[in-house]
Order: C-alpha cells, then sequence, then structure tokens
C-alpha cells in the first residue's frame, strides 16, 4: 500500500512537470511568434508610412520640375514677344525645342482669351479654346502660377498628339476583389500640369504657358521611387518594393509584375482600398492582395487642384519576407520547447523520488500541527528546498501561539484606533469646511464693506460738522450726538470688516512667544475688565523662537485674552501656558479662565464670522483669529464646560525656517 501511494505520487509529479512545461513552452511559443511578428509587422508598416512620405515627395517634386521648365521658358522675352506678334513659327519652333530637351508631354501657349496660339507638339493645331481648362482659367483669373495633377480628356491628348492618345488608352483588365466597373476601356489621361502666367512689359497680363507630363505608362515616378526607397531588393526573385500611381482605381503607372514579368497596368484596386481612399479619402495602411501576391501596402489619394479625389499614389513591401520569419521562428521556438519537455520529464522522474518520501513525513507533521500540537518539531535529510520547508513548518508552530495572542490584542484596541481615526478625520473636515466658509465669507465682507463705506464717511462728515453748528442748549444736539457716535461705531465695524476680508501675508521675523505673553500681559493687567481678574503664567524657559508676524499673533492672543475678560464679569483667574511639543515640533499656547463656559450649540460658532453674543460685539475678533493662525500653519481650538470655564489652545509650527501658510 506504501509502495503503491509513493508510485502514485511519483506519477502525479512527473504528469504535473511535464505540463507544467509543455503549457508555458507552447504559450511562450505561440506569444513569443505573435509578439515578434506584430512588431515586425508593426516596423514593416511604419516603414511603409515611410516610403509613402517619400514616395509623395519624390511626386511633388517631379511637379515642380515641370513648373519651373514652365516657369523659365515663360520668362523668356523672347517667346512673350512672339505671343504678341503671334508668331507661331517661332514660338512652335522654340516649345518644341524645350519640350523635347526636358522631356515633357504637353507644352501650349494660349492667349489671354484662353485660344491656343502654339502647341510644341503639334504644330498644326492652334486657335481652339482652352478657357474651359482648370488650369488656364485659375491662372486668368488670379493671375498666378498653378501646379498640380490633373484628369485630362481624350480629345484634348488628340489635340496635342495622338501618341499622347494612343498612350493613355487602356483596355482595363478584370482584377479579383475590385470595384465592379461598368466600362471596359479608359481613354482620359492622368497628367501633371503647371500653367504659368505671361506678362508683357507694361506688366500686362498676355497668356498662359502649359507645360505637363503624362503619367499612363510612364514609369519614371514609380522606378525612381522604387529605386531610392527598396534599392532594387530582391526576395527569391521577386522585388520587395512595389510602387504604383493610379488613376482613379486604375493602375497607369506601376513596378509591379504579372506572372509573366510584364508591368500590370490597367489592373484595378480592391474595393476595399477604393472606398476608404476614393470615397472616404483617407489613408489605408494595412495587408493587401496586389495582383498575384501579398503587400504590406499604403494607399493615399491624389487630389487636383479643386482639392476633388482623381487618383491614389501607392506604395508596398513584399509580405513573403515576413511571413518566412514566422515560419522559421516557429520552427525554433517549437524546437526548443520539445527539448525542454523532453528534458523536464527525465528530471522530473529522478526528483519525484526524492521529494515523495520526506512530503509523506511533512504531512504527517502538518496534520498535528493543525489539530494543536504546536510543540512538535520535524528533522529530514531531504533536499534543501524540503529542509528548509520542515525548519519553516517547526518555527510556524513555535510562532502561531504568539500570533494568535497577538491577533486578539490586536482586536481589543482595533475598534478605538477606528474611532480616533474617524475623529480626527471629522476634525479635517470640520477645518476644511470653516476656511472654506471663511474665504467665501470674506470676499462678501469686503464687497459689503467698500460698498458701506463712502455713504457712513458722508454721514459721519456732516453730522459732526452738523453737531459743531449747534448752540449748546439746542433741544436736538443730543439725537445729533447719538448719530455721530453710532456713525463711529459703525465705521469700526467696516474696518473690522475689512481686516477680516484683507488677509493680508503675515511679516515674518524670529519671535519669541514667552517675551510676547509677557508684553501683551502688561498691557492689559490695568485695564478696568481686569481688575478683578487674576492672571497666572506658566511658560516654558526653554521655548524655542517661532517664525511669525509679531503684531499678528500678538493681535491673536490680546483677542483671546480680552474675550476671557469680558466672560468673568465677576472675576475670576486667566492660566496662560506655553509648552514646546517635540513629536511634531510645535509651540502650544493655552489661555483657560474661570469663567461661565461657552455652550455646546454656540462651541461650533464661535470662529464663525460676524457671530456674537455680545450687545455690541462684532462677531469678527475671533474670525480674524482664526485666519490668521491658519496663515501662519497652525492651528486654534476651543474646550469648554458650562459652569466651569473654557481654554483656548495656540498651535504654531516652531523652528528658525519659514513654514505653514506662506
Amino acid at each position: 500500500m506504501k509502495k503503491s501511494l509513493i508510485s502514485s505520487i511519483q506519477s502525479q509529479l512527473v504528469i504535473y512537470f511535464a505540463i507544467a512545461t509543455f503549457v508555458p513552452a507552447a504559450i511562450a511559443t505561440l506569444v513569443g511568434m505573435k509578439l515578434i511578428y506584430d512588431q515586425v509587422i508593426t516596423r514593416a508598416e511604419m516603414k511603409t508610412l515611410s516610403d509613402l512620405n517619400t514616395a509623395r515627395e519624390i511626386y511633388r517634386n517631379k511637379i515642380n520640375q515641370i513648373e519651373n521648365i514652365t516657369r523659365l521658358t515663360a520668362a523668356r522675352s523672347l517667346i512673350i514677344d512672339a505671343l504678341i506678334r503671334r508668331d507661331r513659327a517661332f514660338l512652335q519652333k522654340e516649345l518644341s525645342k524645350v519640350l523635347l530637351r526636358e522631356n515633357l508631354d504637353v507644352l501650349t501657349l494660349v492667349d489671354e482669351r484662353g485660344v491656343v496660339v502654339s502647341r510644341g507638339r503639334n504644330a498644326a493645331a492652334f486657335d481652339d479654346s482652352l478657357s474651359d481648362d482648370p488650369f488656364v482659367q485659375h491662372v486668368r483669373k488670379a493671375r498666378r502660377p498653378v501646379m498640380g495633377t490633373d484628369i485630362v480628356s481624350g480629345e484634348f491628348l488628340v489635340k496635342e498628339s495622338t501618341e499622347l492618345a494612343a498612350q493613355a488608352f487602356m483596355e482595363i483588365t478584370p482584377t479579383p476583389k475590385s470595384k465592379q466597373r461598368i466600362d471596359k476601356t479608359e481613354h482620359a489621361g492622368m497628367m501633371l500640369r503647371a500653367a504659368i502666367p505671361l506678362f508683357d512689359e507694361q506688366s500686362e497680363f498676355c497668356g498662359v504657358l502649359l507645360g505637363g507630363v503624362l503619367l499612363n505608362r510612364n514609369f519614371e515616378i514609380v522606378d525612381k521611387i522604387n529605386q531610392i526607397v527598396h534599392e532594387g531588393e530582391v526576395y527569391k526573385g521577386r522585388g520587395t518594393g512595389t510602387a504604383t500611381i493610379f488613376q482613379d482605381d486604375l493602375r497607369i503607372s506601376t513596378n509591379v509584375k504579372n506572372e509573366d514579368g510584364s508591368r500590370a497596368i490597367s489592373t484595378l484596386v480592391s474595393e476595399e482600398v477604393y472606398d476608404a481612399v476614393l470615397s472616404r479619402g483617407t489613408r489605408w495602411l494595412g495587408d493587401a492582395f496586389v495582383v498575384n501576391a501579398s503587400y504590406i501596402a499604403a494607399y493615399e489619394p491624389i487630389r487636383g487642384i479643386d482639392g476633388r479625389i482623381i487618383g491614389m499614389l501607392y506604395v508596398g513591401i513584399l509580405k513573403q519576407p515576413f511571413n518566412d520569419i514566422m515560419w522559421n521562428t516557429f520552427a525554433v521556438f517549437g524546437g526548443v520547447a520539445f527539448g525542454g519537455i523532453v528534458l523536464t520529464v527525465i528530471v522530473a522522474v529522478f526528483q519525484a523520488r526524492r521529494i515523495s518520501r520526506p512530503l509523506k513525513v511533512l504531512e504527517g507533521v502538518a496534520r498535528q500541527i493543525a489539530e494543536g500540537d504546536y510543540g512538535h518539531e520535524v528533522t529530514l535529510q531531504a533536499p534543501d528546498e524540503i529542509e528548509h520547508l520542515a525548519k519553516s513548518i517547526n518555527q510556524m508552530a513555535k510562532k502561531l501561539e504568539i500570533e494568535k495572542q497577538e491577533l486578539e490584542d490586536w482586536g481589543a484596541t482595533l475598534e478605538k484606533r477606528v474611532q480616533e481615526r474617524s475623529d480626527e478625520l471629522q476634525k479635517i473636515h470640520s477645518q476644511l469646511f470653516r476656511s472654506e466658509k471663511l474665504a467665501s465669507l470674506g470676499k462678501l465682507a469686503a464687497g459689503v464693506a467698500h460698498e458701506i463705506n463712502n455713504p457712513l464717511t458722508g454721514i459721519l462728515t456732516n453730522s459732526s460738522l452738523l453737531l459743531e453748528d449747534m448752540v449748546a442748549d439746542d433741544s436736538r444736539r443730543d439725537d445729533v450726538d447719538i448719530i455721530v457716535k453710532e456713525t463711529i461705531r459703525c465705521r469700526e465695524i467696516v474696518k473690522r470688516l475689512l481686516d477680516f476680508a484683507r488677509q493680508t501675508k503675515p511679516q515674518k521675523k524670529l519671535t519669541n512667544v514667552n517675551t510676547l505673553v509677557e508684553n501683551i500681559v502688561l498691557l492689559v493687567r490695568n485695564q478696568a475688565s481686569f481688575r478683578n481678574v487674576e492672571i497666572y503664567k506658566h511658560l516654558d524657559p526653554n521655548l524655542p523662537d517661532i517664525f511669525a508676524d509679531t503684531d499678528q499673533i500678538q493681535q491673536v492672543f490680546i483677542n483671546i485674552i480680552l474675550n476671557a475678560a469680558e466672560a468673568m464679569t465677576s472675576g475670576g483667574t486667566l492660566t496662560i501656558t506655553s509648552t514646546h511639543s517635540t513629536r511634531d515640533q510645535s509651540i502650544v499656547v493655552t489661555f483657560a479662565d474661570s469663567g461661565p463656559g461657552i455652550p455646546e450649540e454656540r462651541r461650533e460658532r464661535i470662529f464663525d464670522p460676524f457671530y456674537t453674543t455680545k450687545e455690541h460685539g462684532t462677531g469678527l475678533g475671533l474670525s480674524i483669529s482664526y485666519g490668521i493662525v491658519e496663515q501662519h500653519g497652525g492651528t486654534i481650538s476651543v474646550e469648554s464646560c458650562v459652569g466651569k470655564g473654557s481654554m483656548f489652545t495656540v498651535q504654531l509650527p516652531a523652528g528658525s525656517t519659514e513654514a505653514g501658510g506662506e
């Protein structure tokens, strides 16, 4: 029975090792192939787009070349004089000479009305009108050169030359996956054209010179693209790079080859590309079956001077090399994976025998620990990992009891910590809410104060003057005196409003809080409200300096002290204490009075602007104090018990460097 159990463990280990090796190896092979293939294809697509950009520049350079030749010819004074004199013999001779020298297909001169004066290729064809030609129309209207691509009719080509008409004529070859086309032949041609205006010596417009090259069966551009972009690279007897110019969806110039090695002109593009490029006017990038092979292809529309799509420019890279890379990669990955599986099975058989025996021992020990026998220890002679596992089990048994006790202790204190954290979050929320409320009320207070200040000044000035002009026994004098006093009181309220709203930036410097408290006590203790108040000071002599605005912090302390004295109308005690908190590096100053205390419903609002319980109070003193302390990066809080007194606590950052609200 024991032998059967061990044998079962060994078999399972071998099987699982084999599966654990085979599955990752298979996944790694497939994923690796996919990643490599995707990366290769992505880079190929990026290169194809780059090749398309290069092809476009070559295409445009050809147009610019035609425009330069036509411009230089049009700039010759002899041509302009011959046009004005209608010297057709001279014009035909010169135009023919330029046409042959520069390899142009068309070089035609028309007058200012658009009537043909001379054709460089066909001397016998003149006096017909090209006023409807879009290039002629553009130049006649704008008096500026124009260049680009155009579709010219078969009639136009016949007038220029029967050879050009024959060059453009194509019998359309049916192509798999192409869009169905009704017409079976094509007579029109696709031409790169330039039209240059001519001006006489008085700068008067006198004609247009038209230059052009027919692209149908003209392989100069596509071969140049292939040579520059792909450098004529060949893979298994087939060129890796191709380029094509389409007239609408018809190949009119290409280096894509048929099976017999001829150029695949007069064939059509696929319907998918037709819809994307010709119908929607977008670029198309992806795998395309071109004539007889798959390519990574890129197409973009060619537009006429009116913006209408009249054709396409294509470049492509043969896909077969990338497919071969994929299968070669698959073979390499598969061979490595298979070898790994065989090696793993051999090693697994050997290791299974070493692992199964001590595992049975560990199983028994684990069962004893699960039953609560934490004092049991195990010693094995086994592979290092299993020996380490045995030691870990021994350590685990010793620590389980400790961990159990710690968990029980932690559970007892968890609720308390959660409550403390909740209180802290509630406090932070209250502070944020109060800060936002103070900022909003500050803006409101500033507006109200500025609006009230001007009429108050007028009331105070006029009532004061009126009081001065009254005789001493005037019965109205007391009423006017009340107006003056109440207006002065309103002005003080407005001043406090402005102080609250401005929240001026602290002018900080090193300040000793103890010295500040001593000076304030000397300042206030002789006031009438402090006659029955005993002031006690417990100031830490080793208190570090703080970086603060002395005047603003003094204002805070005075507000708190005066409020305490006013609360103790029948006398009492005020205890001022300063301490240094090393835990959070701050200075803590407390002001504890023996007054009547603050009810809970008022305690939450005492820092709100305009909240006061005093008959003539403004409710701004503690609000201003709250803003000052907050700007210094500190906090101000109150604790109170009705009938026993209140304690205000001001906490400010300690140290000799600027912090907090700066």
